[in-house]
């Protein structure tokens, strides 16, 4: 199992990164996930978990949602990211090209933090290294692939944590995990649970009660987004 690295804490970083950056070099995979990769390994790849806020200490997140069209992960919301490709020297660079690729994310607006334990997904056979960034300058993104993009949009945490944003939902394999509601999204799967550790990693979470459970489509169909929709274009 792999385990968190701090790559840098630059100047001027808010102070609510603190918590979250104290906790990086001690997590491991298993705090993500029980799964292990295949002993011959599995295809590399790399998101970006880019925090930044648009009001002075309320974090936010990014995240963009797959175009319903798309033969995997249909309508499903995710982190920036994928394949590395041959030219990538390093995680950084898979996550950062994606960025740039899907929503166009300005590389020299972020500043890399760290890198988080590698994770496996037994689906798509990816080992996925989830890449921690503050963006320092955030500017507009909106999606730049419309046959996989359909929408970009900056979750804030604090909505991410209420109680009332917080669910469980049961694949069609019975599989059941942790999922948040917020925004006209319904953010599950990979994603969700990795937010849900960061969460706790950050000292954000709050106490609620897993006890509501929303049944997902089959996997063929586009996931069902909450109430409201979700914006093209995602301003600072």
């Amino acid at each position: 199992m792999s385990q968190g690295r701090v790559l840098s804490r630059p100047d001027g970083l808010p102070s609510w990164f603190d918590p979250l950056l104290s906790r990086v070099d001690s997590c491991r995979t298993e705090d993500f996930t029980p799964l292990r990769p295949p002993a011959g390994g599995g295809r590399p790849s790399a998101v970006l978990v880019l925090l930044g806020e648009q009001t002075p200490g309320e974090p936010d997140l990014l995240i963009l949602q797959r175009a319903a069209t798309m033969r995997n992960h249909a309508g499903q919301p995710a982190f920036p990211g994928g394949g590395t490709d041959p030219e990538d020297a390093d995680a950084v660079d898979t996550a950062l090209r994606e960025a740039r690729e899907e929503v166009g994310l300005d590389p020299a607006s972020t500043d890399v933090l760290a890198l988080l334990p590698d994770l496996y997904i037994p689906v798509s056979s990816f080992v996925v290294t989830p890449v921690l960034a503050w963006w320092r300058r955030p500017h507009s993104v909106s999606p730049r692939q419309p046959a996989e993009v359909a929408h970009v949009a900056r979750l804030p945490i604090g909505e991410l944590v209420d109680p009332e944003n917080r669910i469980r939902v049961r694949h069609p394999s019975g599989w059941i995990g942790p999922a948040f509601q917020v925004r006209g999204l319904l953010v599950w799967g990979f994603t969700a649970g990795v937010i849900s550790v960061l969460l706790d990693m950050g000292g954000w979470s709050r106490p609620w009660q897993p006890g509501r459970i929303v049944e997902l489509p089959e996997a063929s169909a586009p996931v069902p987004a909450a109430r409201g929709g979700a914006p093209d274009e995602v301003l600072p």
